[in-house]
């Protein structure tokens, strides 16, 4: 997968520091796969969902960190592209109000 981008990572690390090596772990697995599906996607990270938020979009919720983050993506499996929309902390994603602005 083409991960875009990998800059949201870094500004994401840089205000909480212990992301830094679980956003690492997810860009090289992501950077490296070449999921078909969400099926394919959760034989490598079981606990990946997808969620359809308020616009009618399917978003990819990845869990960072041992459940501490949230990575949300746009996966387009037929162009091998992933892009990063946000990353939350498990508090920012519990309010909910992402899937509005998504």
């Amino acid at each position: 997968m083409h991960v875009i981008s990998h800059k949201a990572l870094r500004l994401f690390a840089g205000r909480h520091p212990d992301a830094t090596g679980p956003l690492d772990r997810w860009y090289e697995l992501a950077s490296r796969a070449r999921w078909a599906n969400l099926a394919e996607v959760r034989h490598v990270c079981p606990q990946a969902d997808a969620v359809r938020v308020t616009s009618g979009h399917e978003v990819t919720v990845f869990n960072i960190g041992g459940n501490k983050y949230r990575l949300l993506a746009a996966v387009h499996y037929n162009r091998q592209k992933l892009f990063v929309l946000a990353i939350l902390t498990h508090a920012e994603y519990s309010r909910g109000g992402w899937k509005e602005q998504l």
